[in-house]
């Protein structure tokens, strides 16, 4: 008993002396989020939760697609976006995405012109792979243990097997029919036989794969990745996908685990084409990692190279995801802030 009084004395004393620290960094983070435009940032209401990064065509297209619910505009950009390359895989993923928004906001009403786009053009390959990713976050944005998700993730699979048919040369439907819990084999020889090196491949892989297979193929496929490859960063997103519920402490994201993970992924983004499409989703994530491991500088300049956009993980996972981006962002300027001056806007 006098043990336990000993450490009520403790941590009361603890308390009261991280008390005023707490609320001075409680302080900080709402200057912050009240101004941000110190640093040159957006306000958090013209932050576009749709895209993880800039994309002038597939924005203007969308949202038109939304403001008519005609789905031509988005279709045609489809059409005109190559099977080659990342493009095309994360433009699918943000369209099914701003559908399954709109239906979760809307109930029976949203995302029509998806819908419609089935109806009216079913031979459209660029319109089956959007419902079949469409399906498959149906399937995660469904309580845990639904009986609806086995259903969902059948259709999902059915539906990218005809977008496949429909565009033979394309990985994004054989991309989404793992996502979709797929044949795996099948599904990776299809995508290897087309885009070896595809992020988009390796992040629905990754998924799949229980924690010691996903750190193992992680690190393989991060060594392998030719020069100027996202895969690098894949590391970092094994991590994320096996992160422990609750974390306490910054050491936590100090770890060397962890630090040679934000290396590989800072690596990936310096050395990769500044227009590669899935640049952005790694900052994304490369933000929260360096936020929570008190980085603060390194995290400000990930942020000047998204702001604006929280179309990605993490932020996606919340409720809100502008709010959840603008938190860690006014942290990470109070954090800065609390060791330098001020810089300039950029």
């Amino acid at each position: 008993m006098e043990f336990l009084w000993v450490l009520y004395g403790v941590l009361l004393i603890a308390a009261v002396v991280m008390w005023p620290r707490l609320q001075r960094g409680r302080a900080e983070w709402a200057r912050a989020a009240a101004d941000p435009g110190l640093y040159g940032f957006v306000s958090q209401d013209m932050i576009d939760i749709r895209l993880p990064g800039p994309d002038p065509e597939l924005t203007q297209a969308l949202t038109a697609t939304q403001r008519t619910q005609d789905w031509r505009a988005v279709a045609a950009l489809l059409k005109g976006t190559p099977v080659e390359g990342e493009a095309r895989w994360q433009r699918v993923q943000t369209l099914a995405g701003a559908a399954a928004v709109e239906l979760a906001r809307a109930p029976g009403k949203g995302g029509t012109w998806l819908r419609t786009w089935r109806v009216e053009e079913p031979e459209d390959p660029g319109g089956a792979a959007v419902q079949a990713a469409f399906l498959v976050q149906r399937a995660r944005r469904a309580a845990t243990g639904s009986p609806d998700v086995p259903m969902i993730l059948e259709e999902a699979r059915t539906v990218a097997s005809e977008a496949a048919l429909l565009a033979p040369r394309d990985p994004v439907p054989y991309i989404v029919d793992l996502a979709a819990d797929g044949d795996f084999t099948t599904a990776w020889e299809k995508i290897t036989a087309r885009a070896p090196h595809h992020m988009g491949a390796h992040l629905a892989a990754l998924s799949r794969l229980p924690e010691d297979a996903a750190r193992d193929f992680a690190e393989r496929a991060a060594a392998s990745g030719p020069e100027g490859s996202l895969l690098p960063a894949l590391p970092l997103f094994q991590v994320f996908a096996h992160l422990p519920e609750l974390v306490l402490t910054s050491s936590f994201y100090q770890s060397e685990v962890i630090s040679r993970a934000v290396g590989g992924a800072l690596y990936a983004t310096e050395h990769a084409s500044p227009n590669d499409p899935v640049v952005p989703l790694v900052r994304h994530l490369l933000i929260s990692f360096l936020v929570r491991a008190e980085r603060y500088p390194e995290a400000v300049e990930q942020f000047h190279h998204v702001d604006g956009f929280a179309g990605a993980a993490p932020w996606s996972y919340a409720d809100d995801p502008a709010a959840a981006y603008a938190l860690y962002r006014a942290q990470a300027i109070a954090g800065l802030q609390r060791n330098s001056a001020p810089g300039p806007a950029r």
